[in-house]
């Protein structure tokens, strides 16, 4: 069953030094694992609610891929880049 990481911007970028550096090394990775991006930063048309700053979409053919993506020490390495540039939340679902 296919699987979604989904990160939500919540805030514009605070640090953009930080968010180049992140984008490279996050771009680095997806090499390695079977993810197709869906959603990154496309225009957020709110119905209910206050929309986010951008809205990223991975799909993943598992939770269990998604999850192993998230976890990679490459990946971990280049988190506290993107904890630096915005405040993000980050989630994984399970699709149909």
């Amino acid at each position: 069953m296919p699987a979604y990481l989904i990160a939500l911007r919540k805030e514009a970028v605070r640090n953009p030094d930080a968010m180049a550096e992140y984008q490279r090394r996050s771009r680095e990775i997806k090499a390695s694992f079977d993810m197709v991006p869906r959603v990154v930063y496309g225009e957020v048309q709110a119905l209910e609610g206050a929309p986010p700053d951008g809205v990223i979409l991975l799909e993943f053919p598992t939770a269990e891929e998604a999850r192993a993506w998230y976890d990679n020490p490459e990946y971990q390495d280049a988190v506290p880049f993107r904890q630096q540039a915005a405040d993000y939340d980050m989630f994984i679902v399970d699709g149909l």
